[in-house]
């Protein structure tokens, strides 16, 4: 299946970073959090990427036509000679870079790459700056035996507000919190069937008018995850993610959760 990342947009919230790197390739420990997402999809076998470029493309480009898998994976030095320790995931990866343009939406740049996914069953869309533990399978899953076209990750918002239950009257009913709501947001991970583009024109906001038009015809669905979800659109939400790879807790690589076992009391 192939992965297509919206990688092209201005960051204008996390402006600090993004005046000069694209959003996407902000670092989240010693990776961009472009790679992290899309490490994610490669531990789930998909590795065939698309990446829809716009603002400062030519960093993107470099990072993947000059990538030094050394200054990252374990390795020996020996001489001049640098043997690797095991094979990364990024060796098997085909990345196709695309550049859409600094001016167009998110719908835009999908619709600027629609040949690239011709002739799929289906294929991903992610806007790359969030990271996730769904089970991508059991998403997968669902959105295939539904008659869908699209299908988008719901999850709660994380904010640390108490959100009120309040009457007509004035009466409070009950706080919450908004993990215990039922506040969905989208949570940029999608999946499409072609016929998306049936439902778009060119120019057009992705969830906006193409989704009225899915589900004017209850075409879209939502895949509900309680589970761990955090986006990058501010300063302290990269530091969050970088405190929880300083601590080693990554819910968002797959394989590396699933290793770890609970201790034992």
């Amino acid at each position: 299946m192939k992965v297509v990342l919206f990688c092209g947009g201005l960051g204008t919230r996390i402006r600090e970073y993004s005046e000069s790197v694209p959003k996407p390739m902000i670092p989240i420990g010693h990776q961009p959090i472009m790679w992290h997402v899309m490490n994610y999809y490669s531990e789930y076998g998909h590795k065939d990427f698309v990446l829809c470029l716009g603002y400062k493309a030519n960093i993107v480009k470099d990072y993947f036509l000059n990538y030094k898998r050394q200054a990252h994976g374990d390795c020996i030095v020996e001489g001049g000679k640098v043997e690797m320790l095991g094979a990364p995931e990024e060796d098997n990866w085909r990345v196709t870079m695309i550049d859409t343009g600094v001016w167009r939406n998110i719908g835009g740049r999908l619709w600027a790459v629609r040949d690239q996914v011709r002739g799929e069953e289906m294929f991903a869309a992610n806007y790359s700056d969030g990271l996730s533990d769904v089970n991508l399978d059991d998403m997968i899953a669902k959105f295939k035996a539904s008659d869908k076209v699209g299908c988008f990750l719901a999850v709660h918002p994380p904010v640390t507000y108490h959100l009120a239950n309040i009457d007509a009257d004035g009466r409070v009913k009950e706080f919450i919190t908004s993990d215990k709501s039922e506040i969905w947001i989208n949570g940029g991970y999608f999946l499409f069937r072609p016929e998306i583009f049936d439902y778009m024109n060119e120019g057009e906001e992705l969830v906006v008018e193409p989704f009225q038009r899915l589900i004017a015809e209850n075409k879209l669905m939502a895949y509900r995850h309680e589970g761990f979800w955090r986006s990058m659109d501010t300063l302290r939400d990269r530091q969050v993610l970088e405190d929880m790879i300083e601590k080693g807790e990554m819910p968002w690589r797959v394989k590396a959760s699933a290793s770890v076992k609970p201790r034992k009391t």
